[in-house]
């Protein structure tokens, strides 16, 4: 999308509108919710790593070693409802199965 133009201070036209001057306003406490602190991150990894994964994960990382990623894309959306977490899932997934193939072979 092209940046917006000035406003030029008529009423009609492209262009259209009263012209003000943008406030610099302050960081909002909202503008940070969700971003994942050092203890959050290490509290969430600490978890993953007592309580493993769940079934529908397993099955993900299953048939992602086979090739299927479409296949593992339906099951994820099927589980978690939305296209957008599905792919966020079945890359995490993909990320662990990396991980997993690159640990041992550092021994």
């Amino acid at each position: 999308m092209a940046p917006p133009q000035p406003k030029s201070g008529l009423f009609v036209g492209i262009n259209k509108g009263h012209v003000v001057t943008k406030r610099e306003l302050p960081p909002r406490p909202t503008d940070r919710k969700g971003k994942a602190t050092k203890r959050v991150s290490f509290v969430r990894g600490l978890i993953r790593e007592v309580a493993g994964f769940a079934p529908y994960e397993k099955r993900i990382t299953e048939l992602l070693k086979v090739g299927k990623d479409k296949r593992a894309l339906k099951v994820a959306k099927r589980k978690l409802g939305t296209h957008k977490r599905a792919k966020k899932k079945r890359e995490e997934m993909a990320g662990v199965l990396r991980k997993m193939s690159v640990g041992p072979q550092s021994h």
